[in-house]
């Protein structure tokens, strides 16, 4: 029962991305055309013909130096928790997780965790605690870029949000709501915690891999330097900033938006790719053109086709590194077990 409803989350979730790509992608007017599919996919041809490469092999280039310096970051939170792992280890667990978060949504955490497992022996249930410390690490840099995109450019944010089909009616029935299933979560938690407590066996080992997932949560505060963890953390941000400005440059039609459009932009991509669908997919591919050009004007042919280029570059900067990092890990796994 518990595979079948995991399937049938997936199998929607894998819907709602491909109606949602199909939807932008069918929104794309391509003007002087009948707006054919084959005018479409031309169109998309066309644009990604007259980039600017010089600008995407930049931003190709600080995309693997922000993925080395992450797997730098979740390294720093192995070792506080008492487990030693390599550099290479952990980029290339990174890189296979990034891929596989193209097909499963938030399914390379889990897989990079039992990579490193692989090469290291380090408890899944560890590393997995390091992740969710990442994870909220990256939650709070997110809401201060979207902060400080709101504090820039307050007026036009507000106005593009309300254009979203957001339905604030019956708020307060809705909360009602949330508060009954939080109660009844409370109450199934705690009586599954007696039940695990009747089970000496079953309960060990929970205790167990609580533990361990425990001790990842625990290795921020273990760690030697939080400064050089901070300063990683700004890096790796202040380089995702940076490879927004250099897509940007890239294309024609967006080379004249301004920091505070480049902020919008970032912002809006970010909150795209958190959602819970395969590598942000469809939910980038209507958020980020809608945002483009609702706030800057720019026309709604080149914001779709931006986006299609720009979401598609990233996606086949991971499928290479992913696939590489495979190859290379499978290769050190199998000499390890010789």
């Amino acid at each position: 029962m518990k595979k079948w409803k995991s399937a049938l989350q997936y199998f929607l979730m894998l819907a709602a991305t491909v109606f949602l790509v199909w939807f932008s992608f069918n929104s794309l007017t391509v003007p002087n055309s009948n707006n054919t599919w084959a005018d479409k996919i031309n169109y998309l041809q066309k644009t990604w013909q007259q980039a600017d490469m010089q600008w995407l092999w930049l931003m190709a280039a600080l995309a693997m130096v922000s993925h080395l310096l992450r797997a730098q970051r979740w390294k720093m939170l192995i070792t506080a928790s008492g487990n030693s792992v390599t550099l290479l280890s952990s980029f290339l667990s990174l890189m296979i997780g990034y891929l596989v978060n193209l097909v499963i949504p938030r399914g390379g955490e889990v897989s990079r965790c039992l990579n490193l497992l692989k090469l290291h022996k380090t408890p899944v249930e560890t590393s997995l605690g390091t992740v969710v410390v990442e994870r909220i690490a990256d939650v709070i840099f997110l809401l201060i870029i979207i902060a400080l995109a709101f504090f820039i450019q307050a007026d036009m944010l507000l106005d593009f949000m309300q254009t979203l089909p957001i339905d604030t009616s019956g708020t307060s029935e809705k909360v009602i709501v949330l508060l009954i299933f939080g109660v009844a979560g409370i109450l199934l938690i705690f009586l599954l915690w007696r039940w695990l407590k009747s089970r000496p066996t079953l309960y060990a080992k929970w205790k167990k891999l609580l533990g361990g997932f425990q001790e990842g949560l625990q290795s921020v505060i273990k760690l030697k330097s939080k400064g050089w963890f901070l300063f990683h953390s700004i890096a790796i941000w202040a380089l995702y900033f940076v490879m927004t400005y250099c897509v940007l440059q890239a294309f024609e039609s967006t080379q004249n938006l301004g920091t505070g459009a480049i902020l919008s932009v970032f912002a809006l991509g970010s909150i795209a790719m958190a959602l819970p669908l395969p590598g942000g997919a469809g939910a980038y591919h209507t958020l980020v053109p809608a945002g483009i050009t609702f706030l800057y004007k720019i026309p709604s042919a080149d914001a779709i086709a931006f986006v299609f280029i720009f979401y598609a570059w990233q996606t086949l900067i991971m499928i290479v590194g992913g696939a590489v990092s495979m190859v290379v890990s499978s290769l050190l796994i199998s000499t390890k077990s010789k």
